[in-house]
């Protein structure tokens, strides 16, 4: 499937671009600019995000809002105990007329798909997102079939209930690039969502398109222009390691987890207006690309002992490299 045409954008042209898409989805989205930036940078660094949180935090609105301001055409599978694989990937139907089997994609051939509960469908189909995360591609009966570009998976999950659901396995979560939480909105916050409902007088939040895949893709391509310096990539290195020999730690961040740093850490750099990464952007986006990398040990599960509370620790631990002014 072919890559729709991107035009070449400077960092100041995508950076300008990329603002005027978070400023549409914080339409729907209210005061939690920091976390959509975060969700945005995951985007630009060609990433894909978990949304955990509690119900009715706006998890599933945020991926829809992306989806519109970015121009992606959208889909939504609700994870449930009884979806099949094929139901995410499609299947071969057999054509009477023609008297052949032909492919029906599922909805993983769209822009941005939303993995709504992905913990509530059992491993076997969890998995089924894994090549297609990674490689870009679904395998069915033996046959390759690419996803269009950009494809990128924004999944929700419940952090509190249990009942009934199918912990993500390491080797999906790693997949994710970056882990967000909304968290509950301040009570001003909180009003200004029922105002604006009740100024509207309508439940749907109409969004303006920005741009469109397309556009992504230039914007994408002018992340990978943003320059890392020697010694941002070492502290990059040296916050991932130091996961690994941490007390209360079982296993740490693998070299995916350093690498996630400079992406995601790249991608933030842009959304700020700079074409190099500053140790701040490595340390704005650590938490979210390391703590699901982390697995604390079991014996701690009483405590206060957590993949963030391991990050927090390595991030003042580890020595900041000094900041380089861009030459």
């Amino acid at each position: 499937m072919t890559e729709p045409a991107a035009l070449p954008l400077s960092v100041v042209e995508a950076a300008e671009l990329a603002g005027r898409v978070l400023t549409e989805v914080e339409k729907a989205i209210v005061g939690k600019r920091e976390a959509l930036m975060q969700v945005l940078a995951a985007v630009l660094a060609k990433g894909h995000v978990l949304l955990e949180d509690y119900p009715g935090l706006g998890k599933t609105l945020a991926a829809r809002s992306f989806a519109q301001a970015l121009g992606l055409e959208f889909r939504r599978a609700q994870f449930t105990p009884d979806l099949l694989p094929a139901d995410l990937t499609g299947s071969f139907i057999y054509d009477q007329r023609e008297a052949r089997f032909d492919f029906r994609p599922g909805p993983l051939f769209t822009g941005l798909l939303l993995a709504d509960e992905i913990n509530r469908t059992p491993p076997k189909t969890q998995a089924a997102l894994l090549e297609a995360m990674q490689e870009r591609q679904v395998t069915v009966e033996g046959e390759t079939f690419p996803l269009p570009a950009p494809f990128h998976v924004i999944a929700t999950a419940n952090p509190i209930e249990y009942e009934g659901t199918y912990p993500l396995p390491e080797a999906q979560l790693d997949r994710f690039l970056l882990r967000v939480s909304f968290g509950y909105p301040a009570p001003g916050e909180e009003y200004d969502v029922l105002a604006r409902r009740l100024e509207r007088r309508q439940e749907e939040v109409e969004l303006e398109r920005v741009t469109d895949a397309a556009g992504l893709l230039a914007m994408q391509a002018a992340v990978e222009t943003v320059t890392v310096d020697e010694s941002v990539g070492r502290y990059c290195v040296d916050l991932a390691t130091s996961t690994r020999t941490h007390g209360d730690v079982l296993t740490g961040a693998s070299p995916r987890g350093s690498l996630g740093l400079v992406l995601a850490a790249r991608a933030f750099a842009l959304l700020r207006g700079r074409d190099y990464v500053i140790p701040e952007d490595v340390k704005a986006v650590s938490r979210s690309v390391l703590a699901h990398r982390i697995t604390v040990r079991p014996e701690l599960w009483m405590s206060d002992a957590s993949g963030r509370a391991v990050v927090d620790a390595v991030l003042s631990q580890v020595a900041t490299p000094a900041t380089l002014e861009r030459r």
